[in-house]
């Protein structure tokens, strides 16, 4: 019996810019994990989930013709995570198997709740490495991350694959996404094997190291979001408002390399001063995309974490899910959790979970 886990995520800020090639954003790893569990069968595989199941179907009107996106549902995520995998494996005259697969998340709650925490990433990581030491395929952090970043798009089709970084790598990490279109490409003249082995153009991940009287808080409003949907829409506005889209593009860029600096300089005030302009981007951009990244419930959250002298910002697509807050560790934060409370937020007890094998 083999077992792997990877952890889920929240973006700290880089949102929409960085599904651009090269753009830049700043993804946290958290101490909530995906766990995989592999075991050799006899007869016949199977797929064992409480929390993932199939019948878990989202569709909409487009007419009179039912839609289904499946782009939200982690089962495909597995499937498409199992196919890659062993696809690698046939390239490495590995013999496959008839397996059981089992996948237990801390991400998506039994009672239903989904905090948005990237629980599609995290569980292709997870299958991936599962599988990889199944197979005995030796797989590197970067070949685990091209594979996942790779069965990952195949289900979602837009997105940065930042989430994937995270669970792969941990920690705090800058990330700057890789160029799609030479990956479409690629796939069509190289073998999957030679494909994770080279480099991917415009692709950087940087390990992070925060500033040690930094705290990180994150607060949950009962909202859950489709990250899919809202990129949509923000593809729309792309096309409708280029030269917008563009000035936020490069606002976004100069915002996030001053934060990294804050990082790399172990600088608070810096890296407060950043989110906060990151914010403002945000906002600049669901008022001219129309779509509704800060929800009244964050805007709350957010109002009352600045009174309290965080700097904080909805994280993620927005739209619902969580929001964070940066702030002096020396700060007392019971009366902000509290204020959280009385507004019907839900503050997260998470840590900050560092991969070091």
């Amino acid at each position: 019996m083999i077992t792997a886990q990877a952890p889920g995520k929240l973006y700290v800020a880089g949102e929409y810019a960085v599904v651009e090639t090269g753009f830049p954003a700043i993804i946290v790893a958290l101490d909530q994990f995906v766990t995989v569990t592999v075991e050799a069968t006899k007869h016949f595989g199977s797929i064992v989930s409480e929390q993932y199941q199939e019948n878990s179907l989202y569709w909409q009107r487009q007419g009179d013709e039912m839609v289904f996106d499946n782009r939200d549902n982690p089962f495909h995520y597995i499937l498409s995570a199992i196919k890659l995998t062993e696809q690698y494996a046939r390239e490495l005259d590995k013999p496959l198997a008839l397996y059981k697969l089992y996948i237990d998340s801390q991400l998506d709650a039994k009672d239903g709740k989904k905090y948005g925490l990237g629980s599609s990433a995290a569980v292709t990581v997870a299958t991936i490495k599962a599988l990889a030491k199944f197979y005995d395929l030796k797989m590197s952090k970067d070949q685990i991350y091209k594979l996942a970043a790779i069965a990952h798009l195949d289900v979602q089709g837009n997105g940065s694959l930042g989430d994937i970084a995270a669970s792969v790598y941990g920690g705090w990490i800058a990330y700057r996404s890789f160029d799609k279109a030479w990956l479409a490409a690629a796939r069509n003249q190289m073998s999957l094997a030679d494909l994770i082995n080279t480099d991917w153009p415009d692709l950087s991940i940087e390990l992070l190291t925060a500033p040690a009287d930094m705290q990180l808080l994150v607060g949950w409003t009962g909202s859950p979001a489709s990250t899919s949907q809202l990129v949509d829409k923000i593809t729309l506005a792309k096309a409708k408002k280029p030269q917008l889209y563009r000035d936020f593009l490069t606002a976004s860029r100069e915002t996030l390399e001053k934060l990294i600096d804050g990082f790399r300089n172990r600088s608070l005030s810096s890296i407060q001063a950043g989110i906060r302009r990151n914010r403002e981007l945000l906002d600049e951009l669901a008022h001219f995309s129309g779509v509704a990244i800060q929800t009244p419930a964050l805007r709350q959250l957010v109002e009352l974490a600045e009174q309290a002298g965080g700097a904080a910002k909805s994280s993620g697509a927005g739209g619902g899910d969580c929001g964070i807050v940066l702030i002096d560790s020396h700060q007392a934060i019971k009366p902000l959790l509290a204020a959280w409370r009385d507004h019907h937020i839900e503050p997260l007890k998470f840590n900050v979970h560092e991969i070091n094998d």
